[in-house]
């Protein structure tokens, strides 16, 4: 789904799913525990002002967001940590400085 509400500039080029829409609008979700809500939405704010998956990966410590890219259906996916021992992750494409389909998801 493609993100209206985001400008020229801004590396977040769309948001894939409920839950990463609500955060980045509402600064919370239903879906998302509590306790993730302020670290999804600081994730998602290094994400739209930065086009290289270094700096995510230099602004996103402390604590490690253990960006790493997925396999199998998901290979075209990179992924990071919202916690350590959560399964809650924050996937998304990177292509050409753009965060593409961003999605919040427990996905184990």
């Amino acid at each position: 789904m493609k993100c209206g509400f985001l400008t020229r500039g801004i590396m977040i080029k769309s948001l894939g799913n409920k839950i990463a829409e609500e955060i980045w609008e509402k600064n919370s979700s239903k879906k998302l525990p509590r306790e993730l809500h302020f670290r999804a939405k600081a994730i998602l704010t290094i994400m739209n002002a930065t086009d290289t998956l270094s700096d995510l990966k230099i602004l996103g410590e402390p604590p490690n967001i253990r960006l790493h890219r997925l396999q199998g259906n998901l290979k075209e996916y990179w992924s990071v940590t919202m916690k350590n021992g959560s399964p809650w992750r924050i996937i998304f494409k990177f292509q050409q400085g753009e965060f593409i389909d961003v999605q919040i998801l427990d996905y184990h």
